[in-house]
């Protein structure tokens, strides 16, 4: 006994003597454990995890850091793009997350109906760690579940029927006057302008007068609206909020940021975006019109109880009306403008067209704008160089994984289409950096692109429900602004869309132009 006491004495007298057994050693001890873990993951997400047959940059699919700090420097974009021209069409940006640009396959596979070849699939449910949860804890329709999502989007869908668009032309139509005259103004005593904001404050107000039956007064005060900014703040935001809930340890960096700096600003602005919506859906419906707005329709649709939705979803889809409605629509004629002005032989024929084909002004209306070929093709070419929502819609690949593109992806990863690298890659399009409207005309050098890679507004039963909406606006102000006047830009040599970030949509600087009011 003597004999194994005496054994035992060294051995934890040695322990003793290296330390393991002080705090400090045991804090060492801890933070080796932890490098190990970590070193661990990286190791198994780059080189044994399921995806590791997708390929991607080595740090990309070891950690999401790389994917994380590219969200919030907005240079996700220019990054994916980069990254399908190396790696092919199938690119893991982080462990767990996987973008195409075979959109001819990835559209229906990933955001299909589930019917004929695709109805033993299950659905592939939004990946909520890029939704941040709203401010009233309810999803609006973007993402909302399967179930709820049905009920919402038949509540909606009336008021963005093509009946409902007839009715709403004339009020479309007064703002898009409004804008015209204000243009007007501006042209005569020769000032130079930024079609950018006039074309946001429009949309603004159409959107607007649309959701809550009144507009921001934009146009008619020459003015940009504060809300204008909360929109811009709260679309940030998601990316922001996205990445802390995606990554903690990012929440953690900003928290101890936050010592030295304000990094809550931009949350601040949704909370109080989501307020001011609040009051606005709260006065539109005590007044109880049957205009015809979005919340007659949706009132009307109470009255089922397969289509009514609760006051909080009215709310959450107020704020998705505002910023889907608003600033994409903006977002695609600043940068078709842009292109046009760029490429003066597209701009000529499609002035051409438009000033051959009305007499008057008061011609132009939604119907017959949609008669115009060579505009349509040059807004749907402005779409494509130009995709007012860039990246992709994460979606989920359901139990059992499935193959997308020709390729198997288990279950739980994070996939989707990347808008602006599709559109951009010559797998897809000839002459992908070329504003070429004609590509959508059957032009016979174009034949071979592929154009269902093409889906601006998204794809299946979760498509943009206001996408007749966004086409009629876009057409009737085009139509209308180069009806009126002669546009050219004021800095000839600006590349407009160089460098421009990206924080869900894309951030926009000033576009100068000078207005030559057209003669008759």
């Amino acid at each position: 006994m003597l004999q194994q006491h005496n054994m035992a004495g060294p051995t934890t007298s040695a322990y003793s003597d290296l330390g393991l057994l002080h705090p400090s050693g045991i804090v060492i001890y801890g933070i080796i454990v932890v490098i190990f873990y970590i070193l661990s993951q990286l190791i198994y997400n780059a080189f044994f995890h399921p995806l590791k047959h997708i390929p991607g940059p080595l740090l990309a699919r070891s950690c999401g850091v790389p994917y994380a700090l590219h969200i919030l420097d907005g240079s996700m974009v220019t990054w994916i793009k980069k990254l399908h021209e190396n790696y092919g069409e199938a690119v893991r940006l982080a462990p767990n997350e996987v973008s195409f640009t075979s959109g001819e396959t990835a559209w229906p596979e990933i955001y299909g109906f589930r019917t004929g070849k695709y109805k033993n699939t299950g659905a592939y449910l939004k990946d909520l760690a890029w939704f941040p949860k709203p401010v009233n804890g309810v999803f609006s329709l973007i993402g909302s579940d399967e179930a709820n999502h049905s009920r919402v989007r038949r509540s909606l869908a009336h008021a963005f029927s093509d009946k409902a668009l007839r009715d709403q032309e004339q009020l479309v139509q007064q703002y898009v006057d409004l804008l015209i005259h204000r243009l007007d103004e501006h042209a005569v005593e020769k000032k130079h302008v930024d079609i950018m904001r006039w074309y946001n404050y429009t949309t603004f107000d159409v959107i607007c007068d649309l959701t809550f039956g009144e507009p921001l007064y934009c146009l008619r005060d020459s003015v940009e609206h504060k809300w204008i900014q909360l929109v811009l703040s709260s679309v940030k935001a998601f990316g922001l909020l996205s990445v802390r809930t995606k990554y903690p340890i990012f929440a953690y960096y900003d928290k101890l940021k936050n010592y030295f700096q304000d990094t809550t600003a931009i949350v601040r602005a949704r909370i109080e975006f989501f307020r001011v919506t609040k009051e606005k859906v709260t006065r539109r419906l005590e007044k109880g019109t049957d205009r015809p707005d979005f919340f007659s329709y949706i009132v009307k649709s109470q009255e089922s109880e397969t289509k009514a939705i609760t006051r909080d979803e009215m709310d959450s889809n107020s704020i998705l009306f505002l910023i889907a409605g608003s600033e994409t629509t903006a977002t695609t004629l600043s940068g078709t403008t842009y292109l046009l002005l760029s490429n003066p032989t597209k701009y000529a024929k499609l002035v051409s067209e438009i000033r051959s084909k009305f007499s008057a002004a008061s011609d132009i209306t939604v119907e017959e704008v949609n008669n115009l070929e060579y505009m349509i093709a040059c807004l749907q070419e402005g779409l494509r160089y130009y995709p007012p929502v860039p990246t992709g819609f994460p979606r989920i690949v359901p139990s059992g994984g499935d193959h997308i593109s020709g390729r198997f992806v288990p279950a739980g990863t994070s996939v989707y289409v990347s808008q602006h690298a599709a559109n951009h890659s010559v797998r897809n399009f000839k002459d992908p950096e070329e504003y070429v409207p004609e590509r959508w005309l059957g032009d016979e050098q174009y034949k071979d692109d592929v154009r269902d890679v093409f889906n601006p507004f998204s794809f299946g039963p979760r498509n943009c429900l206001g996408k007749n909406l966004a086409y009629a606006e876009m057409r009737l102000i085009l139509a209308k602004v180069l009806w009126h006047f002669d546009l050219e830009l004021v800095d000839k040599e600006q590349d407009w869309m160089k460098d421009q970030k990206v924080f869900t949509l894309w951030q926009k600087p000033s576009l100068m132009v000078n207005l030559i009011p057209v003669k008759r």
